[in-house]
């Protein structure tokens, strides 16, 4: 039983609670202390769950969050029914309490515990609970709840936004008082509302319900809908929607969810546009409202749908849900994909965009809407970073648990409703609700209803579906045709063993439909022979498989099974029955070959696949002459950590680096890649071996080229790298051996973000020779201060080989790093620098660098710089204003302008980096 007495403060944003509550020991042990969850807590400082969380996700926020901005719990008092003094204590990760009891708690006994504590709420910019500047609250886990103790051990998890707080079934009873300048809605019984001179009181009461969700807003927004299968409180609307159609698809919605789960328990369904918010329609349907991709209904049906479900299963489905989500997504999606087939049979993906001329053509706008599921799911697969749906909800990189996890486990029901039968599967999820709604429910006892209920082999789905990262991906190897029969040979290519389906199409028609196991490695079966034009396996992609490119076998002769050849302008999705060749056009800029405009030619589709090749030829206007670049790349993935991957590559470029002089490059290359078996974790660690053979030309007029045009180098180089937002840490070791010369580079980058938004920068870089046979006054493969000479070729320069203007001023942080252009900047022995900045505020930093560097048959120099940088966006757009050097006083000296240095990067593949990072 838990009782509270909750007064809100508008002016602080804060609550003043009194908590009273019996916990009853239903276990067999004794028990001395017990946990409680106090998620409110978690906005508290930078070292909770939340906050490093969130830094793993490259979200910053909390970690520089003032201290008025964050939110806490200060408990003022608490005490036993004795009305003795408690002790308690926070566990490491702050969002916990454990409390000692002043006497064991036997089994069955129970204890009565009085709380006094006040919430200081956050912000609504973290997690979209707390308050926002519109005067509107939004609590969710905002009071002390018990955690829970089952087979002998306390399940304490920490809050990290997964919407998975764990705690024990209570029946709970709220007083609320809040401004009367607000209204108040809930998940629970609302039993009545008084009012009061300087506010309102709200009384709640929910039985075996979870957490109390409170929504206070100065408008109000929320409608009930009283349906005949439940009653529905939302604020989720459609512009474009009329409110009588609404009604009619909430109510259309309700009942939906009612046949296929049954009366939802509680007095009401809170569906609020917050909860949608949380767990969205992910993809098309996110673009900006005027596209509108998709008929209102449709989309107003998909939304509501999508968050009814979550929420009636989250309020009715107690089961772990940090290590069980698995099950809830599995039934909330195996429910849409039924949905749609039910009411949308022929939606397309792309909606009306599907019909649009341009886009008609493409593979992705022939896809239906449910071919979505196992097409995100796959991003992660193909990346090697998809993770068995048993993995705890903490362990799942940002992608598979917002999305391709979920859809594996929706995918996986219906996969098992093909193989099995769809109503057995509905049975089973009915059956289960009714005997484990407002239950302590566990996974086992679903699997246990789903065995009961077919005769057919199922252990599959549990031993290698859900508990494995398993591929499943199978090919047609052979098919005899005899007179009355075809003899199909199926090879398992990943021997994970599952089932697979097998149909025979005729002119786009189904008209056979086989299931075929036990198939380990290689299996041959006979089945009778109709008027198939071909053979395709999984062909309604109900099944998750891998690659479906070796998926069909044409009946029609050897020549008829050949893919042919498919141009499509830009990447689109993976058509199995084509060669699909994509070309977009490009264009390209340095100062000697002026704009470039091109075709790039590929055959990446939006998937990744194991081999590349990727061709963008150009033209220079300004050169009159062809350029651009050509690569091939084998990737080849081997484990889930340790040693993950292999990549071998074979690239070749061309290009100009002086007036009509060209250069052209051609690099095979070998890289390895390790990372650590937490997948969430940003370390990685690559050692990459590559021969870089450079040829040059050279215009007959230019005399400033001193080595031979023509050279090869030979460059090993092993990187770690922990890029964390807040602490980031990489280094490298380098070692390149060309014909006259041997040389060995060091470099560490450490940046600290600290909590008052101050954030320290230090690089350190030294290089040495280890033999150099080149003359003293050729300093092209020396080291360089300010700009290296990129004799290999790999940064990019817009123009390389300037001394003077603007071009020259570029600057790409490499070798010494400095900033000011000092006299003699090369190194034809060894070079030892140090790179510094800190920032003054916001963006704008103080930097400094200094360093030795030593040519031969001289000594030693010392060599410093200083100045302000602006940090507009790291690594990609800066600016340097040199300050104070070896040169003097910069800013005294004429043309100050010439010594202004900038990094920019204009590459869209590495700026979309900054918004992909989080998510994989």
């Amino acid at each position: 039983m838990n009782t509270l007495s909750v007064r809100l403060n508008g002016d602080t944003k804060e609550l003043n609670i009194q908590q009273e509550f019996i916990y009853k020991n239903s276990s067999k042990y004794t028990l001395d202390v017990l946990y409680f969850n106090d998620w409110a807590h978690a906005y508290s400082d930078k070292n909770t769950g939340l906050a490093k969380r969130f830094a793993q996700e490259f979200k910053k926020s909390l970690h520089l969050a003032k201290d008025q901005e964050r939110g806490k719990t200060t408990i003022l008092s608490a005490v036993d029914d004795e009305y003795r003094g408690l002790n308690w204590e926070r566990t490491a990760e702050k969002d916990i309490i454990k409390v000692i009891l002043n006497k064991p708690l036997k089994p069955g006994d129970q204890v009565q515990l009085y709380m006094t504590y006040t919430v200081k709420l956050p912000p609504d910019k973290y997690t979209s609970y707390g308050y926002n500047n519109r005067n509107e609250y939004y609590l969710k886990d905002w009071y002390l709840s018990p955690a829970v103790f089952n087979n002998g051990k306390w399940h304490l998890y920490s809050n990290k936004d997964l919407e998975d707080l764990y705690t024990d079934i209570t029946t709970t009873r709220v007083s609320f008082q809040y401004p009367k300048n607000l209204y108040l809605t809930t998940n629970y019984r609302n039993l009545g509302t008084s009012n009061f001179s300087n506010g309102k009181q709200t009384q709640l009461e929910a039985l075996k319900q979870k957490n109390c969700e409170i929504i206070l807003s100065p408008f109000q927004k929320f409608k009930t809908h009283v349906t005949p299968y439940m009653t529905v409180v939302t604020d989720l609307h459609s512009p474009k929607y009329d409110v009588i159609s609404q009604g009619i698809s909430i109510d259309k919605v309700s009942k939906f969810i009612y046949d296929n789960l049954g009366k939802y328990p509680h007095s009401q369904l809170l569906v609020s546009q917050k909860n949608y918010n949380k767990s969205p329609l992910y993809g098309i349907s996110q673009l900006p409202n005027f596209i509108r991709p998709y008929e209102e209904q449709f989309q107003f049906e998909m939304k509501f749908l999508k968050t009814a479900l979550n929420k009636f299963l989250e309020e009715t489905l107690y089961l772990d849900p940090r290590k069980e989500q698995w099950l809830k997504d599995a039934i909330a999606n195996y429910l849409m994909i039924d949905y749609v087939e039910e009411y949308y049979p022929n939606q397309k993906l792309l909606g009306k965009l599907s019909k649009m001329w341009g886009i008609r053509g493409f593979n992705l706008a022939k896809m239906d809407f449910n071919e979505q599921y196992p097409f995100l799911y796959m991003l992660t697969a193909r990346k090697n970073l998809d993770q068995p749906l048993r993995t705890p909800n903490d362990s799942l990189i940002k992608f598979n648990q917002k999305i391709a996890n979920k859809y594996k486990a929706g995918m996986g029901l219906s996969y098992l409703a093909d193989y099995i039968g769809k109503d057995k599967i509905d049975k089973s999820i009915k059956t289960y609700f009714k005997h484990y709604s407002l239950n302590s429910a566990k996974v086992i006892d679903f699997e246990s209803i789903l065995k009961r209920s077919t005769d057919t082999d199922i252990d599959w789905f549990f031993r290698d579906y859900l508990s494995t990262a398993k591929k499943i991906d199978f090919k047609i190897k052979k098919i005899t045709k005899l007179d009355d029969s075809l003899r199909i040979t199926l090879k398992n290519k990943e021997g994970t063993n599952v089932p697979i389906s097998l149909f025979g199409i005729k002119n786009d028609t189904v008209i056979s439909k086989y299931w075929f196991t036990d198939i380990t490695s290689e299996k041959t079966f006979t089945i009778p022979r109709g008027e198939e034009e071909r053979m395709v396996l999984n062909y309604d992609h109900k099944i998750p498989e891998f690659n479906e490119r070796d998926n069909w076998k044409s009946l029609k002769g050897f020549f008829s099974s050949n893919k042919k050849l498919q141009f499509r302008f830009f990447k689109d999705t993976e058509d199995p029955y084509y060669n699909q060749v994509f070309y977009v056009p490009v264009l390209n800029f340095n100062i000697y070959d002026g704009w470039s405009p091109g075709m790039r030619i590929y055959n990446k589709t939006f998937l990744e696949k194991p081999f590349v090749y990727d061709f963008a030829p150009s033209y220079a206007i300004k050169e009159k002459a062809l350029v651009g670049f050509g690569k091939f790349n084998y990737r080849k993935y081997l484990s889930k950590s340790g040693l993950y991957v292999a990549n071998y590559g074979f690239r070749a470029s061309t290009s100009h680096y002086q007036k009509n002089s060209r250069y052209t490059t051609i690099t095979p290359s070998i890289g390895f890649g390790w990372r650590p078996d937490d997948l969430r974790s940003n370390k990685r660690d690559f050692l990459s071996i590559r021969h870089v053979n450079v040829f040059r030309s050279l215009d007959e007029n230019l005399e400033n080229v001193e080595t031979d045009p023509d050279y090869s180098v030979l460059n090993a180089r092993f990187t770690h790298r922990d890029n964390g937002i807040v602490d980031y840490f990489s280094w490298f070791a380098d070692a390149q051996y060309g014909k006259d010369f041997s040389k060995l580079s060091f470099e560490l980058e450490y940046r600290k973000l600290f909590e008052n938004n101050r954030q320290f920068n230090f690089r350190f870089f030294a290089g040495k020779f280890l033999n150099n046979s080149i003359r003293p006054d050729i300093r092209f493969f020396d080291f360089a201060l300010d700009r290296p000479n990129d004799y290999l070729f790999d940064y990019s320069y817009l123009g390389r080989s300037e001394e003077t203007g603007i071009y020259s001023q570029q600057i790409i942080i490499a070798e010494g790093g400095f900033k000011s252009k000092l006299d003699n900047p090369f190194s034809n022995n060894w070079m030892a620098t140090v790179n510094t900045s800190i920032n003054v505020w916001r963006w704008i930093e103080f930097y400094s660098d200094f360093g030795f560097i030593k040519r031969k048959e001289t000594k030693e120099r010392l060599v410093y710089d200083s100045g302000i940088r602006l940090n507009l966006v790291t690594d990609y757009f800066e600016l340097y204003f040199p300050l104070y050097s070896n040169n003097g006083w910069e800013v005294s000296q004429p043309s100050y302008e010439e010594k202004i240095r900038f990094i920019v990067t204009l590459s869209p593949k590495t700026l979309t980096g900054l918004f992909t990072r989080k998510w994989f």
